[in-house]
């Protein structure tokens, strides 16, 4: 599971810097593919995210970034990882889901580890359906050796972001983490602290 959470990532920074920047639909924070995720299903899910932080009694400035970008990328993921499963017809199952949700990967509970990965409780069955399958589906591609058709399969969905967030970062790394950037008053880019809801 571990490896498969590498893929993805880097599969999701591959992603975010080659989107595209066709016409959004209105009140859309993104559009995956066939999938719209609209503004109102990300500010439900990031206020969903931040309660369930503080009942953790975890600070979103751990984060590194803002929850609404932290839970706007794992929404996007789950779209691509749900339309790849679609395309190569995997199947996951209920007990799948179940054992997936017990494991704590990196962290020392199964509840860090997915608020870690911007999932909220109630999204947790959705996260865990999508990371199960990109399991399988690198598994269907060849195991170790399939990781990098995954990483293939997974960037040719390219989401489309609202413009509002700002421009994509594509300086994306740890010390630089915000999937956005603001083009400033005069065209400079600044990190953008957090970008608008609405």
């Amino acid at each position: 599971m571990k490896s498969i959470r590498v893929a993805v990532a880097a599969a999701a920074v591959v992603a975010a810097m080659t989107a595209c920047s066709s016409p959004m639909q209105a009140g859309a924070a993104a559009v995956v593919g066939n999938e719209r995720i609209s503004m109102s299903k990300l500010n439900a899910d990031t206020q969903a995210y931040l309660a369930a932080l503080k009942k953790a009694q975890l600070d979103e400035s751990a984060l590194g970034v803002p929850a609404n970008q932290a839970v706007l990328q794992r929404l996007v993921n789950v779209s691509v990882s749900n339309q790849l499963l679609d395309r190569h017809n995997v199947q996951v199952t209920e007990t799948e889901i179940d054992n997936a949700l017990k494991d704590p990967g990196q962290f020392q509970s199964p509840e860090i580890n997915l608020l870690a990965n911007g999932v909220a409780p109630s999204d947790a069955r959705a996260y865990a359906r999508a990371m199960v399958g990109l399991t399988k589906l690198q598994q269907q591609f060849g195991g170790q050796a399939g990781q990098e058709k995954l990483i293939q399969e997974f960037s040719s969905i390219k989401p489309i972001f609202n413009p509002r967030f700002g421009q994509l970062n594509g300086q994306r790394s740890q010390e630089n983490p915000a999937l956005f950037v603001d083009t400033g008053r005069f065209g400079k880019l600044t990190l953008q602290a957090q970008p608008a809801q609405g």
